[in-house]
């Protein structure tokens, strides 16, 4: 699930995105406010996808742990202006019957639009 998911993310692919998602599902990114439901999640991550030129994960590491998955690397963003942040990342997603309902991603991108 894990490549499939990244491979969505690093494709900008809100749609392909939401597909592992639950429709209850709670979406954190950094410390931005909590968003729910996989409708206003893909309106967020649609948003965000279109305020930069492209992104790009490589995961170091990954642990199934009953189904839930932890997982942390470094995420590569390109901006509109071409200069690219690379920060490291950790994501935590807790799934419930296949689908990931909670979904969190610890990363500092403060600096990805100054």
């Amino acid at each position: 699930m894990i490549k499939e998911l990244f491979n969505a993310i690093d494709n900008k692919d809100a749609g392909a995105f939401v597909a592992f998602l639950a429709p209850n599902c709670r979406f954190r990114f950094g410390n931005l406010p909590v968003v729910n439901g996989t409708e206003q999640i893909r309106e967020f991550v649609a948003g965000f996808f279109d305020s930069i030129d492209s992104l790009s994960h490589t995961i170091h590491d990954s642990w199934d742990i009953s189904g839930d998955v932890v997982c942390h690397g470094d995420v590569s963003y390109t901006r509109k202006d071409g200069s690219v942040l690379t920060v490291p990342f950790a994501n935590i997603l807790k799934t419930e019957s296949g689908s990931i309902n909670d979904y969190m991603i610890f990363a500092d991108t403060s600096q990805l639009y100054s």
